[in-house]
């Protein structure tokens, strides 16, 4: 497939110092999408809140000590759900609500939507599932016949609604779909590591086996209401994934239900945003050999040792930070430390392939360490191609533990700098440290639907640092809105070898007072659900 098309369309959706990509210009608050996709008519299984009772702590999952693995039930399903894709609390200001969700996104619209495949469990038949995070319930869309090859094992989809990200954001939709992709697939491979699974992203699954497999291609069940993309399927248990061939075939006599619901009463058509997903369609793939990283897990502590499920549940977007907050040196290398794959260590472990995604990092307030410009090569042997691609005045000096590949550029104050890349946005410069992700776009050269997979990692990179931050007693957030070939003249970047597609930042968070908090799930209090544990 043709690749060209897909760096037509990098190249247009870049926001520039002079001009922003093509947007809508302005909130038009009759066509905001419902943030819930249903399926009316597909049978419902409530689904009980039970994640408080993991006794899995945060500082245990992060270097790879798992816990023995959960058996696999209806209450097993529903703390991997809980601590992925469901709402971890409302907001309230002024008579209007909305939710929030332990997988992060941008602009809190969340495109994405969640599906599991399973075999026939305790209190739960087999069938492929739609998950309805807002009542924390599953939505029979297939019965299956008991598939004997998920035994052991549990499938989840991931699927975009573009719609939901372009009403606001325009043609770079397509790009923050694939961000919330990656957030998902991360809090994924979190949720499963704290019930002791193991998640593996299928990269063998083309798009036209996972739209099959999940009902996505079923035209009459989705009538006037937004389609959605696939993007990607994950393998979650205690034993090896089946072939691609038997998971294509499971719903070969499914017996399908439920139609889905609309979202808008109208849209904006984004024809870039069309043509993007036409030169990304992944096709079948080679089973990945899989990247066995040699760095042993983290050696580090964050500052607080909490449950696994409390940090998940408790995570946040930053929307401000004061400016003044410090971290010391030894919190900010036990932030980086797992953005470096190791061996079993969650999310790393469900990811097939070596680090492309690498960091620039603008340091602003870490005692310890030189204010400054720095990269952090999340692979060392990408060294050897990142030094060469940038200034030649740069310093590469090596900074930090010998565990880290991480290289001061200049130092400095970098504030201003890290403001103006990021769409001149404070929350860059008034945090502890900013940074870039700078991926290697030879892969998207080659194959097109390579460039969702770059994206897909720089949401599993963001997905570590919001965790991370958060075990660090600070906060984080993603940052959608950059100049992209600012950040490059500043690195010094030419040619387009190196791109940047996501940047990130963390601090001291100031919270909004006016809002109040909700709980999740008032309508069914946790003590009295699920079984006791």
């Amino acid at each position: 497939m043709d690749a060209q098309p897909i760096l037509e369309y990098h190249a247009r959706s870049k926001h520039q110092l002079e001009r922003y990509a093509p947007g809508p210009g302005y909130m038009d608050w009759a066509t905001q999408p419902d943030p819930f996709r249903t399926y009316a008519g597909a049978p419902r299984v409530e689904l009980p809140l039970v994640a408080d009772a993991l006794a899995t702590r945060f500082n245990a999952l992060r270097r790879g000590a798992l816990p023995a693995p959960a058996a696999f039930d209806r209450d097993a399903i529903a703390t991997l759900l809980e601590l992925s894709l469901a709402i971890s609390a409302w907001k309230s200001y002024r008579g209007s609500s909305w939710a929030l969700r332990c997988n992060p996104s941008s602009g809190n619209l969340h495109p994405t939507e969640g599906y599991v495949v399973c075999p026939d469990l305790p209190g739960l038949e087999a069938g492929v599932y739609h998950y309805v995070s807002r009542d924390h319930a599953l939505e029979r869309r297939a019965r299956l016949a008991d598939p004997a090859a998920l035994r052991g094992g549990v499938l989840v989809g991931l699927a975009s609604i573009y719609w939901r990200e372009a009403w606001k954001y325009g043609i770079r939709a397509f790009r923050y779909c694939n961000h919330d992709c990656g957030h998902a697939l991360g809090a994924v491979a979190y949720a499963g590591a704290a019930l002791g699974w193991r998640t593996r992203y299928l990269a063998e699954t083309g798009d036209a086996d996972l739209a099959r497999l999940l009902g996505l291609d079923r035209d009459a069940d989705f009538a006037q209401a937004e389609r959605e993309q696939p993007d990607c399927l994950v393998w979650v248990g205690a034993a090896a994934p089946p072939p691609r061939e038997v998971l294509v075939a499971l719903v070969d006599d499914a017996t399908w239900a439920g139609a889905a619901n609309r979202l808008s009463p109208s849209h904006r058509e984004w024809p870039d945003i069309d043509h993007a997903h036409a030169a990304a369609v992944k096709p079948r793939a080679p089973i990945a050999t899989g990247f066995a990283p040699s760095a042993p897990p983290p050696s580090r502590t964050p500052q607080l040792d909490l449950p696994a499920a409390t940090i998940v549940r408790t995570r946040r977007s930053a929307v401000d930070f004061d400016g003044v907050t410090s971290i010391d040196a030894e919190a900010f290398y036990a932030m980086l430390e797992p953005l470096v794959p190791r061996g079993g260590v969650p999310p790393w472990d469900a990811w097939p392939h070596a680090p492309r995604v690498h960091l620039a990092l603008f340091v602003h307030r870490v005692v310890g360490l030189d204010p400054g410009l720095y990269v952090l090569a999340r692979d060392p042997d990408a060294l050897a191609r990142l030094r060469p691609a940038m200034r030649d005045e740069w310093e590469w000096q090596k900074s930090g533990p010998p565990d880290l590949a991480l290289h001061r550029l200049t130092a400095g104050d970098a504030r201003a700098a890290a403001r103006t890349v990021s769409c001149h946005q404070e929350i860059a410069a008034d945090s502890c440290f900013a940074l870039a992700m700078l991926a290697d776009l030879a892969v998207a050269r080659r194959e097109g639907w390579r460039y969702r997979e770059l994206h897909w990692e720089c949401g599993i990179i963001g997905q570590v640092l919001y965790l991370e931050a958060e075990a660090a007693g600070i906060r984080a957030t993603g940052i959608g809105c950059f100049f992209d070939d600012a950040l490059h003249r500043v690195l010094g970047l030419a040619g387009g070898e190196w791109q940047t597609l996501y940047h990130f930042t963390a601090g001291g968070a100031v919270d909004d007072r006016r809002l109040t908090t909700l709980p999740p799930y008032a309508f069914a209090p946790r003590a009295r659900l699920g079984r006791a544990a």
